[in-house]
């Protein structure tokens, strides 16, 4: 058994459906929590988490859970900030946002850009050679940087010789 209490500047709202919205001056973080093993319960400005047997998966469960709120805490306080480098070193290539999706043209010289997607609140801010990816959920933040990085993949060729592409050089630094 657990007992949070809500860090000072944060909201929390849950719903039967064991969706926890926590806003605070980032954003709104939300997540569902959901595992027969283990139930959520609001009591006053904090969460309490219980398990209804001992055993190690039931633990288990009760720790995850304990993270991913901290985890919605520390994103609707802080965000979560991901760095990725452009590379080019064969081709100079160009890297613009168009909307929800990132575009990288002329990558090893090829005739059609590469995509890749921008998760639905994530901010990306492209800035010369570095490209900064904020938001107040960990799974959208880290989910955009793989994205954008997946999407400079390079087949067929010696990695090597040909290190062109978008890499993530910083990470947001685990707390708990």
């Amino acid at each position: 058994m657990y007992k949070m209490n809500v860090p000072e500047g944060l909201s929390l709202e849950m719903n039967e459906t064991g969706v926890i919205k926590v806003k605070g001056t980032k954003g709104e973080a939300i997540r569902q929590l959901m595992h027969p093993l283990v139930s959520i319960k609001k009591e006053g400005n904090g969460l309490t988490l219980i398990t209804k047997s001992s055993k190690k998966k039931s633990k288990r469960m009760v720790n995850s859970y304990h993270a991913h709120i901290l985890n919605l805490f520390r994103g609707a306080k802080e965000g979560f900030t991901y760095k990725l480098k452009i590379c080019s070193g064969h081709f100079p290539m160009t890297v613009k946002q168009e909307g929800e999706k990132i575009v990288v043209s002329n990558f090893l010289g090829e005739k059609i850009p590469r995509t890749a997607q921008i998760m639905p609140g994530a901010k990306v801010k492209i800035d010369k050679d570095t490209i900064t990816v904020d938001a107040a959920n960990v799974e959208t933040a880290g989910q955009t940087a793989a994205n954008i990085e997946i999407a400079t993949k390079i087949k067929g060729r010696d990695r090597r010789t040909f290190q062109d592409g978008i890499y993530i050089i910083e990470k947001p630094v685990k707390v708990h």
